[in-house]
Formats: structure tokens, C-alpha cells, sequence
């Protein structure tokens, strides 16, 4: 018989072990502003993929990838870093004051550029 908040840890445990296998999955793109010639950070999406339009453009930015971020500021995030080659078309409720969007869902890759 489980004692007192023995399934509080194995589901805390279970979580963790989650995360750590769905860690290779795609999670997302970090997005970038022009300002002037500098790079600028400018948030990033997680909303707007399905797993095929996930696998589509981990294959258009497989190429790109470089060792480096290719902003002109370095951020404190994580990442596989590509090439700043590619815009997408994405849809934001607001920005905030540091020109970062808020809410952003990735509508597509615009081609028509």
C-alpha cells in the first residue's frame, strides 16, 4: 500500500522522465526583428505547428544551421541557431515595450519574398 504523497512523486517523476524524452522534439522557433542592420531579438512562437508543418520546417532550416545566435545581442535562451534567412508570416496579439511579440502564432513560411 502507497504511503502518504508516494504518488505525488511518482507522478513528479513521471514528468520529469516525460520531458526529458520529448526534449529532442520541435519546440518552437525564436523569432528576430530588423532594427536597422542589427539582429533583435524579438520572442518566440510555439503556438501554430502541427507535427507535419513541425517536420516541413525543421527540413527547410536544417541547412541553415549555424554554431552561433545570430543576434547582434546574445540572449539567454537555448537553441539549435540557423541563418536568419527564412520570414514567417506569424499573427500577435501585442508587443511589448521591448519590441518583443506576445501571443504569436506561426501562420507559414512567406515564399512570395
Amino acid at each position: 500500500m502507497p504511503r502518504l504523497g508516494q504518488g505525488n512523486l511518482r507522478a513528479a517523476r513521471d514528468a520529469a522522465d516525460r520531458r526529458l524524452r520529448d526534449h529532442r522534439k520541435f519546440d518552437g522557433i525564436y523569432l528576430g526583428r530588423r532594427k536597422g542592420k542589427d539582429l533583435v531579438y524579438a520572442g518566440k512562437i510555439d503556438h501554430g505547428f502541427d507535427v507535419a508543418s513541425a517536420k516541413r520546417l525543421q527540413a527547410r532550416l536544417k541547412p541553415l544551421i549555424r554554431k552561433t545566435q545570430p543576434y547582434t545581442k546574445k540572449i539567454a535562451h537555448r537553441g539549435v541557431w540557423v541563418e536568419p534567412s527564412l520570414l514567417a508570416e506569424i499573427e500577435y496579439r501585442a508587443k511589448s515595450a521591448e519590441g518583443k511579440v506576445r501571443h504569436p502564432f506561426f501562420k507559414g513560411i512567406r515564399e512570395d519574398l
